[in-house]
């Protein structure tokens, strides 16, 4: 991709997802992810209606009439986006890629936090941390953010969940928002989870495509897996055949959602022919 055709993408996903992230999560993800607590901002005179509990004894003496002290939450928050760059990433039936809505589903958080003056960072992982870039502020590194979305190339396609868990926990000392982005089809990463979710306040966004679901009856097909990139011929008409794929999607999901849940971490997945938009919002909804 050339400079041009990358910037135009950019602005593109920017108009889109800014626009998202102002009139629609801004609010909602202000009230779901509070802040630290409440920090001493002002006094002002006493007016009907405030908690005596804050009105300032001393102020008060000084100029012989009430006032009260005022606060304000501590808002200032970290979001670490982590996203699965795997090969099973470039996979679409419909009209995108899950990859193409990962990107779309990151940015529209990115801002959302922009325009609450949080930090914003990203791990892009696939089995190893393919790409670290530090939680900072700003709008410029939200677009560095979304660039890097549209324009990395990993040196594997294998996944590993507990790897980039584990990298998360020993460069995040602190608490963050943590979104990861992901199809899930990984497994042994309950430990990690475990640990993780005590720590930091995780939400696991699956991201998959009706296709994964179930192969449809095709007769003999050739096939690549996206990850290992073994080619194998498989017999579509066997029943047996659709029904264990089926079976092997189903367990995947019902790992992800279990682990992730009793880890006391959210769950969220998104067709990508659905309105992620509709999702985040329900989601933002029921957690606030």
């Amino acid at each position: 991709m050339d400079t041009k055709e990358l910037l135009k993408k950019v602005r593109k996903i920017e108009i889109k997802t800014r626009r998202l992230s102002d009139h629609i999560f801004g609010g909602e993800y202000h009230s779901t992810f509070k802040g630290r607590g409440m920090t001493f901002s002002e006094v002002r005179q006493y007016q009907f209606g405030d908690d005596v509990r804050s009105i300032d004894w001393n102020v008060t003496a000084r100029y012989n009439e009430p006032f009260v002290k005022v606060f304000e939450e501590e808002r200032e928050l970290t979001m670490m986006l982590m996203v699965d760059v795997s090969g099973s990433e470039l996979f679409g039936t419909t009209n995108q890629f899950k990859k193409e809505v990962v990107t779309e589903i990151s940015a529209t958080l990115a801002f959302s936090a922009l325009q609450n003056n949080d930090k914003v960072g990203l791990i892009l992982f696939s089995d190893d941390i393919e790409l670290f870039i530090p939680p900072k502020k700003g709008k410029t590194h939200v677009l560095r953010i979304i660039r890097e979305l549209l324009e990395f190339q990993p040196k594997s396609n294998k996944t590993n969940i507990a790897a980039a868990l584990k990298f998360l926990t020993n460069v995040m000392k602190k608490k963050a928002i943590v979104f990861m982005l992901s199809d899930f089809i990984d497994e042994d990463y309950q430990q990690t989870i475990r640990i993780t979710g005590k720590k930091h306040d995780v939400t696991g966004i699956r991201v998959y495509d009706e296709k994964e679901e179930t192969i449809p009856n095709l007769g003999m097909v050739q096939m690549q897996d996206a990850e290992t990139g073994e080619i194998r011929l498989i017999n579509t008409k066997s029943k047996s055949v659709r029904m264990a794929y089926g079976k092997f999607h189903q367990e995947r999901v019902r790992y992800f959602e279990d682990v992730f849940t009793k880890s006391g971490c959210g769950v969220l997945s998104c067709r990508v022919d659905e309105s992620y938009v509709k999702k985040l919002l329900g989601y933002f909804k029921r957690r606030g």
